[in-house]
């Protein structure tokens, strides 16, 4: 079974946060299951997305003021905050005898992500993949977030980490920040992530007010993590080479019994449009609130 080292064990006060905040949102799911709380999102593809706890707002009217663009976008729900996991790259760690932050590498700051970078020349295989997160506030009529910085990584098709996995110290693919436009979108160029045993497929994000302020966990505003549709996985792992051990993995599996996606995925879940053989989109709209 294939599955990265450094599992999480004793990850400190920033690990038990998260824990304590995985434990809340499973609380209100279940009250949202008795119809004690509503709930709405949006997903694409693929299962049946479980239901989250979120906030709506509906957008309306057009304007910008102080990097904020509102546009009539319907509605909007809040993401979910998730584990950064143990391979976050982000300062709020160690990997290989240092701290391990990718953020403060030259040439961060990138939209093409295969490559590793900052003295580093691997490069991540894999079925093509570009995803598109769109920012908005959900305290702000669903209004677009224009200059933040998202900062994404994921694991390669074998199911590894750079930075931290075997094999893949030395290198910082996977990794990278974008500053947000006037549409609130960043679009990223990846590969499609293989599936590790004990997780479904994912990509983790941070949200940052600007890219000034993406050098250190300690100022990000959001975390959270991309679902993918169970079948377009299916069709990529059995399809496409490189993702053998994805097959298995992705067998013993589900989105109910995911650590992460168990308590509910459907504001988390991307929509995919494409094929293993042209390469594939993903779109999903991440609502924050600032």
């Amino acid at each position: 079974m294939q599955q990265p080292p450094h599992q999480d064990h004793d990850l400190g006060l920033a690990h038990d946060l998260d824990q304590l905040m995985h434990q809340r949102r499973r609380a209100l799911g279940w009250l949202a299951g008795t119809g004690v709380l509503g709930l709405l999102g949006c997903g694409g593809g693929g299962d049946s997305a479980g239901g989250s706890t979120t906030t709506t707002s509906s957008g309306s009217g057009t304007g910008t003021t102080g990097g904020t663009t509102t546009t009539p976008t319907g509605s909007c729900s809040l993401i979910p905050e998730e584990t950064a996991g143990p391979y976050p790259g982000d300062g709020s760690n160690s990997s290989v005898g240092g701290v391990a932050n990718a953020l403060m590498l030259s040439g961060i700051l990138r939209s093409d992500i295969r490559t590793s970078i900052a003295g580093a020349s691997g490069t991540a295989g894999g079925v093509p993949l570009t995803i598109t997160l769109r920012l908005v506030n959900t305290s702000s009529a669903c209004a677009d977030l224009a200059g933040y910085a998202i900062y994404l990584w994921h694991c390669d098709r074998e199911g590894r980490y750079s930075m931290y996995s075997s094999g893949v110290t030395a290198e910082n693919y996977l990794r990278g920040v974008q500053v947000t436009g006037s549409d609130g979108t960043v679009t990223f160029t990846t590969v499609f992530p293989g599936c590790y045993d004990g997780r479904m497929p994912h990509m983790h994000f941070e949200v940052y007010r600007s890219s000034a302020a993406a050098t250190s966990f300690s100022n990000k505003l959001k975390t959270s993590q991309v679902a993918f549709p169970t079948d377009v996985c299916s069709t990529v792992y059995s399809s496409a080479s490189g993702y053998s051990a994805s097959v298995s993995n992705l067998a013993r599996i589900s989105f109910a019994s995911d650590n992460v996606f168990s308590d509910g995925y459907s504001t988390q879940l991307a929509t995919l449009t494409g094929s293993v053989a042209a390469g594939y989109a993903a779109t999903l709209t991440v609502g924050i609130s600032v």
